[in-house]
This record gives structure tokens, sequence and C-alpha cells, in this order.
């Protein structure tokens, strides 16, 4: 037997070939840069939600009971106020209103 191959086994090896040629030229093609925009991306978008966590961990623990504690002083001095006024003939009145605000919000920050 010949070790060299013959016109018809070439024949038949590149009838054969164009199919694993088709398969390898179907890969997907990656482009380097995309995928470390992909990668910028992702980090930037976990660094995003991140951010706004801390956000919202700020407002619920910090400015919310803050704001509502500030609030409800005023509403409850207001509703005293109204109820000295209701039940007894007296008239309640804020002399300084800037220290009156001020007053209450160092009250809400104890």
């Amino acid at each position: 037997m010949s070790s060299e191959p013959t016109e018809s086994s070439f024949l038949t090896l590149s009838e054969a070939s164009p199919d694993r040629n088709d398969e390898i030229d179907s890969l997907p093609s990656t482009d380097v840069s995309s995928a470390v925009n992909g990668d910028e991306d992702d980090d930037a978008e976990r660094e995003w939600h991140e951010s706004l966590q801390q956000l919202e961990l700020l407002l619920t623990m910090v400015l919310v009971p803050y704001v509502g504690k500030y609030f409800g002083r005023k509403a409850a001095y207001w509703g005293w106020a109204k109820f000295m006024e209701w039940k007894y003939p007296v008239e309640i009145v804020v002399t300084n209103p800037g220290i009156f605000k001020g007053t209450g919000a160092v009250e809400a920050a104890l």
C-alpha cells in the first residue's frame, strides 16, 4: 500500500472538510474589547445597586425617624395647644417661632 493519498481519497476528504470548517467558522466570535466593557458594565451596575441600598438604609434608618419625631412633636404641641384652648379659656402664643422650631429640632435629635 502506498502512503500517498489518491485522488479519490483526496476528494472524499475535501468533501468532508467543509462541514468541519463550517462548524469552526460558525463558532461565536467574541470581541475582547466588548468582553472587557461587559465586565466594567457589570461592575458599574453592581456598584449602582450598592449605592441605592446605602441610600435606602440612610433614609429608613436616619432621615425617616428624625423627620417623624420632629413632625410628631410639632403635631403634639399643636394638639396640646388646641386641647388647652378648648378645656381652659387660655390662649397659647408662641412668642419666638425660630426658637420654638430650633428647640423642636434639638429635642428630635436627642
